[in-house]
């Protein structure tokens, strides 16, 4: 049988909501000694083990969400699905990551030990948990067709614009650009400015609940922290290729672990995060068949489906095109989604 080429995506925060509690122990429970291995390092830390807010009896935004909880249970699901690919069917050659999920992808990539990766995670939920500056906004630069909205991604960069512009009086900068959506971060005053003055348009401009202004010059006091806890001597060249948020390559063969290091405790936490770039560059470089996603959640295909219509990639002309591509030959498989989860594990 011909294995078929998979980029494997994995998620960022806000993919772990009430529909996916107790994903773990529904998905993984043949996973219990890498599961043990997460929650060893966050009870010696006096936190709750990921497999205990898991099982929780009902879904808490402030529990659930929070940065130093939030991170290390979605890192769990999302290495447990990783193990559980069928790799007598798919060849993986690349990996990726939205915001947090570059971690993740320093893991599944081999670049981390799943103990090193957890404790990463972990180490910076809390670091951003004490040291979290501003928020984030989420607004859509796209219409319902998945084509490019001018007049809406002039007016954030408007925004950006004046809140840069001498004398301003709030901060407001590209957080993540993230296929249809644009992704802010903001001080008070910027976040108020936003919300204020972004044209509504559905759901949006959405808060992100618990989130800093992560990728922001707003966080530029953390990479200090984070290094000084985290050192270089944690990473490996990764195993498998990887694709950070500037489009970067990392190598198996050419990676220098020093300059991974860098780039993943100081530009990846201050500077944006541009997840489209990533995409762009797996579909160029990589030419897979499939583009399989991680759980927990759903949030991430379509991003991923709209960068593609983007660029046109395999014909891709928009929204209901994607639609009928998946229907007959996927080019998506989101292990979030039961359906297509079949199409994966082995």
């Amino acid at each position: 049988m011909t294995r078929k080429k998979a980029v494997i995506v994995c998620p960022g925060r806000g993919t772990y909501n009430a529909a996916e509690l107790g994903y773990l122990a529904r998905h993984h429970a043949d996973k219990g000694d890498f599961i043990a291995m997460v929650d060893a390092l966050r009870e010696a830390e006096g936190q709750t083990p990921v497999s205990a807010l898991d099982v929780a009896e009902r879904f808490s935004l402030a529990r659930h969400t929070s940065s130093e909880n939030a991170s290390p249970l979605i890192f769990a699901c999302a290495l447990a699905d990783f193990m559980a690919i069928d790799r007598e069917q798919y060849d993986i050659v690349a990996v990726t990551g939205n915001s947090m999920g570059w971690y993740l992808a320093l893991t599944a990539g081999g670049a981390l030990s799943h103990e090193e990766g957890a404790r990463l995670v972990n180490t910076m939920g809390k670091i951003m948990q004490a040291e979290g500056r501003g928020g984030q906004v989420v607004y859509p630069v796209v219409d319902d067709d998945w084509q490019p909205v001018k007049e809406a991604a002039d007016f954030i960069e408007a925004s950006i614009g004046l809140a840069a512009a001498p004398g301003s009086q709030m901060n407001i900068h590209a957080s993540i650009r993230l296929g249809g959506l644009m992704v802010l971060g903001a001080d008070e005053k910027g976040m108020k400015y936003l919300g204020n003055r972004l044209p509504r348009d559905g759901r949006y401009p959405m808060q992100l609940a618990n989130h800093a202004a992560f990728h922001t010059p707003l966080l530029s006091h953390v990479p200090p922290l984070a290094q000084e806890k985290l050192g270089a001597e944690m990473f490996a060249k990764p195993a498998i290729p990887l694709i950070d948020g500037k489009g970067n390559q990392w190598s198996p063969w050419s990676t220098d672990t020093t300059a991974l290091h860098g780039y993943t405790l100081g530009a990846q936490i201050d500077t944006t995060y541009d997840f489209s770039k990533a995409i762009e560059v797996a579909a160029k470089e990589y030419a897979p068949d499939v583009f399989i996603l991680l759980g927990p959640g759903t949030t991430m295909g379509a991003p991923v489906a709209q960068e593609l219509i983007r660029h046109r990639w395999r014909g891709l002309t928009g929204k209901s095109a994607f639609k009928t591509r998946q229907g007959s030959d996927p080019l998506i498989l989101s292990m979030g989604m039961e359906d297509q989860r079949k199409l994966v594990v082995g």
